[in-house]
């Protein structure tokens, strides 16, 4: 059981080069994040820069039988931070990642089971994140995360995530 105030033992970085084994990752990050076992994640890949989720909604369930809107944000929120985590893990830095900024925009109800896809709100987010980090020692970026169900975008929500200095 995790304790307040003590920080998780981070996951060893993967090889130079390398991803990480994304059931290795959502492991470590139900353990690390205990409200993550209760989310519903079936499962987690990368496809160029967007980071996926499929989930369950039943975990997510409001009173009206349809996805509670405070957990649907929460989902958004950590993906965002998963995203920058897994981006730095990429590049062999272990640096601690911070949401600084969201919003999220409610477009349809969400129904069914679904899919969240997180990926750069610009083309060359990451590459000025690398720069940042390279010139700062830290850095920020802005995320995109979208909730599909089905081919209905219910959800689009914006975050700005900062990577701290190394120490």
């Amino acid at each position: 059981m995790r304790e307040i105030g003590i920080a998780h033992p981070r996951l060893p970085l993967p090889s130079p080069g390398r991803e990480d084994d994304p059931a290795r990752f959502l492991a470590w990050l139900a353990e690390a994040i205990p409200m993550v076992e209760h989310l519903g994640i079936r499962s987690m890949r990368r496809d160029d820069e967007q980071l996926i989720w499929e989930l369950d909604l039943t975990p997510s369930l409001n009173d009206k039988g349809t996805g509670f809107g405070g957990a649907l944000a929460a989902q958004t929120t950590l993906l965002g931070w998963c995203w920058t985590t897994l981006w730095l893990r990429r590049h062999s830095l272990a640096r601690d990642v911070v949401v600084a900024e969201s919003r999220q925009r409610f477009l349809a109800p969400v129904t069914g089971d679904y899919r969240l896809v997180c990926l750069p709100e610009s083309d060359d987010g990451p590459a000025r994140l690398a720069e940042q980090i390279a010139g700062r020692g830290r850095g920020r970026i802005a995320l995109v995360q979208q909730l599909w169900c089905g081919d209905t975008l219910c959800l689009e929500a914006r975050g700005d995530y900062a990577v701290l200095p190394a120490g």
